[in-house]
C-alpha cells in the first residue's frame, strides 16, 4: 500500500472509533486534555492563542476557547479558497457557516498575522509520536503550519487518535507537542 492508501485506512478506521465513543468519555478526554494545556508553562506564557473551532468529531473546545478568550488573544482560522486565514474570536454569537465543511468561524474579528501566534492548538485525524499528522486531507494545516514560525504547535485528540505511525508525505509538517487523553 503505498502512503495515500494507508491514510485513507487510517482515516477510515479513526472515523469508526469515533462514531462509538461514549459521550462521558469524550467529555472525560477533553477534560485531560485542556488540563494538560492549561498547565503547561508555553500556554502559561502564551497571549495570542490559535485554536480550532471543533467539529462534532472532535475533542470539543468551544467551552476551553470561551473561559481563555476573556484573558488571551484566541485566533481561529477562516478558509479561504486553499488558505486559512486567521482571525480573533470574539463570541459564540459571532460564528458562521461559512464553508463547505460545516465548520464554524468568526464572521468579523481582526485578521492576524500566523506570527503573532505563541502558542497554537492543531487538530488531526491521526498523530503519532513523532508529532506527524493526518489531518482530512486537503493541507490547509500543512500550508499554515511553517508560518507559525513563533508558535508551540500543540496537536490534540483522543487516546485513539495517537498511533505508532502516521503516514507521511514531503509536504506533512509535524507539531511540537500530542496531547492525546
Amino acid at each position: 500500500m503505498n502512503s495515500d492508501d494507508l491514510k485513507k485506512v487510517l482515516r477510515k478506521s479513526i472515523k469508526a472509533q469515533k462514531q462509538i465513543l461514549p459521550i462521558d468519555i469524550a467529555q472525560s478526554s477533553e477534560q485531560l486534555v485542556f488540563s494538560e494545556i492549561e498547565l503547561m508553562k508555553e500556554f502559561k506564557n502564551a497571549s495570542t492563542i490559535l485554536a480550532f473551532w471543533s467539529l462534532p468529531d472532535e475533542i470539543n473546545t468551544h467551552d476551553f476557547l470561551v473561559k481563555w478568550s476573556k484573558s488571551k488573544k484566541v485566533i481561529l482560522p477562516v478558509m479561504v479558497g486553499l488558505e486559512l486565514d486567521l482571525r480573533e474570536f470574539e463570541t459564540p454569537e459571532n460564528m458562521e457557516q461559512s464553508n463547505s465543511y460545516g465548520i464554524l468561524e468568526p464572521k468579523t474579528g481582526k485578521r492576524i498575522d500566523p506570527s503573532e501566534i505563541d502558542f497554537a492548538i492543531i487538530p488531526g485525524i491521526a498523530f503519532d509520536i513523532k508529532g506527524n499528522r493526518l489531518g482530512r486531507g486537503k493541507g490547509f494545516y500543512d500550508r499554515l503550519l511553517p508560518k507559525l514560525s513563533n508558535a508551540i504547535k500543540i496537536g490534540i485528540g483522543y487516546k485513539f487518535q495517537l498511533v505508532q505511525v502516521v503516514p507521511t508525505a514531503e509536504h506533512d509538517i509535524p507539531v511540537d507537542k500530542v496531547i492525546c487523553n
